[in-house]
């Protein structure tokens, strides 16, 4: 094994303890029988709505990669497109330790193109980049209506400005540093948009779901909020630092947690679910 492999383990170890460390800080942070009550309570007709909206967002995500994909002269089906965009999730989720899923499908589609690799992250880290401006827009535009918003008065104007400004200036730096990746800017600007609407409802869904009634507001700002969180690369999926969003989020605006953490939970058992789902292609590859 070189070094280069033993670094990758050693890291993705250190993340999976980490995600435990933080997923047991939150548990006995909250009374666990209450948390297990509302899961149990949980309304699946919702559940099931949620898991639809959750692969609808996965579905429009996989088109908006393929039009990053077409800009660098890779011509791939929109179903061949979309299989091999649940196996690079089930690779991200279930394999975290390997190369991952982005890395599995840059390797696949350079080895069956002969695209440079440097063209293929690059289409990936726009994948990512694009998506992570609508939950910045759409963090902005609702924690200025939360409750949060009274707490921290001089984030609430903060806020508004952030969504105002994150997408000309996302437009910007595109024109500027992605050159290759022009043609489609506006289609996949807008998909990144409706990708991220489409996992605000499937979270809508999942909080219809829960047995407590609740601010739909605040619980979407988390969401979102938690989510930004779940892209940093400190932990497996985002186990443990979501969690640890909603506990002191919700505790800033007296809420029970223990209903935060049961929509993080149900949350990442969807994704997990529908990540799964990539198995069953990983013989087309």
């Amino acid at each position: 094994m070189d070094n280069s492999h033993l670094k990758k383990r050693v890291k993705t170890f250190f993340k999976i303890v980490f995600s435990l460390l933080l997923l047991f800080f939150v548990l006995s942070q909250i009374d666990t029988s209450r948390l297990f009550e509302i899961l149990k309570k949980s309304n699946v007709y919702y559940l099931f709505l949620a898991f639809i909206f959750f692969n609808l967002s996965k579905i429009i995500s996989s088109i908006r990669l393929n039009y990053y994909f077409k800009e660098i002269g890779i011509n791939l089906s929109e179903i061949k497109n979309l299989t091999l965009y649940y196996l690079g999730m089930f690779y991200n989720l279930f394999l975290p330790g390997g190369i991952g899923g982005d890395g599995y499908k840059i390797y696949i589609l350079r080895k069956r193109f002969n695209t440079p690799a440097i063209l293929l992250i690059q289409a990936t880290l726009l994948d990512r980049i694009s998506g992570l401006i609508a939950l910045i827009f759409l963090a902005g535009v609702l924690f200025y209506f939360s409750s949060f918003a009274e707490i921290f008065e001089p984030l609430k104007f903060l806020s508004i400005i952030i969504a105002f400004i994150i997408y000309p200036i996302f437009l910007y730096l595109h024109k500027k540093l992605f050159k290759n990746f022009l043609t489609y800017l506006d289609k996949t600007t807008f998909l990144g948009f409706i990708v991220q609407s489409l996992q605000l409802i499937c979270a809508f869904f999942i909080i219809k779901s829960l047995p407590d009634s609740v601010n739909y507001i605040d619980f979407l700002t988390l969401f979102l909020i938690s989510s930004v969180v779940a892209v940093l690369p400190i932990t497996i999926g985002g186990v443990g630092a979501r969690e640890l969003t909603f506990l002191y989020g919700l505790k800033l605006i007296n809420t029970d947690p223990s209903v935060g953490i049961a929509f993080s939970f149900i949350f990442f058992l969807i994704t997990m679910i529908s990540s799964a789902i990539g198995i069953f292609f990983i013989h087309r590859y």
